[in-house]
């Protein structure tokens, strides 16, 4: 990583760490060779790896699917049910009320309603399958990107085809920053 910046400060009262290299032009370059920055806590990384994975704003929507697929093949790695908490976190509907996400209404407001119907419905041959293939993708509308999922699941003459609704969320942060991310949406 490199920064430069002008210096108007003495380099005895310098606000960077030893590490820096400051060149004769008066610009400072930067090297770091550890993963965190010097003003978050040493073990923020490992904090960081042992959440779940989920929506980013750098995913297009068939990302999003695919990640979604992954970590449903490889459900209880790196602990149980891992596949279906990064599936929790994609899911675009309201906790405060009943959802149409699986089809009929369900109170999906806790995780565990949410974990209990991918264990025992039709969704279980999404869990630990073996093969995959994309059918058919669809941008319907410009935020809103459907894709058709044949599925082979680990268990004998189990295969199922899923439909992915993806709809783009677009989110105000401070300072008119938009965080735009892709969800699977339950329509």
């Amino acid at each position: 990583m490199s920064l430069c910046c002008l210096l108007s400060t003495p380099k005895s009262m310098s606000p960077f760490p030893k590490r820096s290299k400051i060149f004769a032009h008066g610009f400072i370059r930067a090297s770091s060779s550890a993963d965190v920055p010097d003003f978050l806590s040493a073990d923020w990384l490992d904090s960081r790896r042992k959440r779940p994975f989920g929506p980013r704003l750098t995913f297009s929507a068939e990302e999003a699917v695919k990640h979604q697929l992954d970590a449903l093949k490889y459900n209880d790695q790196p602990r149980q049910d891992y596949g279906i908490e990064v599936m929790y976190r994609f899911a675009g509907f309201d906790p405060f009320e009943r959802s149409k996400y699986f089809g009929p209404f369900f109170d999906l407001g806790q995780f565990e309603r949410f974990r209990r119907i991918f264990h025992h419905s039709t969704y279980r041959v999404l869990l630990g399958h073996k093969e995959r293939k994309i059918l058919s993708s669809l941008f319907v509308k410009e935020n809103r990107f459907k894709q058709r999922v044949w599925i082979l699941g680990s268990r004998p003459e189990e295969e199922e085809i899923f439909e992915f609704t993806m709809v783009q969320r677009v989110y105000f942060m401070m300072e008119m920053h938009l965080l735009v991310v892709w969800l699977t949406d339950n329509n």
